[in-house]
């Protein structure tokens, strides 16, 4: 896909599976920072690297702010412990709240299945 380590906003969409607008919305949002030869814009390989960190972050989850938080402390020179540490605490954050959401559903099964029983029983009276 690459044009000399340069991208279309048509190679990104297809190698990612989103649409051009979705790319729109974070360069909108000064996720992406894309140069300009006229209209047609031209991502390098940093803005590849940040949208494809972007997306993945939104299928674990991660709200916008959440991802740039992360993708900010990306260190080249450093060891990134920082962007590791931070990452971790979201993943768990996450994990935690979907566990949490199991049980409220698990719950509310338990509570439907009652009713439920209480209605068969009003039935055969």
């Amino acid at each position: 896909m690459p044009d000399k380590q340069n991208y279309t906003i048509s190679q990104l969409a297809e190698e990612f599976g989103v649409t051009t607008r979705t790319i729109r919305f974070y360069e909108e949002k000064k996720l992406i920072h894309p140069e300009r030869d006229g209209q047609k814009r031209i991502y390098n390989p940093v803005d590849r690297v940040r949208l494809q960190l972007i997306l993945r972050g939104k299928r674990i989850g991660l709200s916008l702010d959440e991802s740039l938080e992360i993708i900010d402390l990306y260190d080249p020179a450093g060891d990134n412990a920082d962007q590791y540490f931070a990452l971790i605490g979201k993943i768990e954050g996450k994990k935690l709240q979907l566990e949490n959401q199991i049980n409220d559903i698990q719950q509310m099964i338990g509570d439907l299945e009652k009713v439920r029983q209480r209605c068969k029983l009003e039935l055969k009276k």
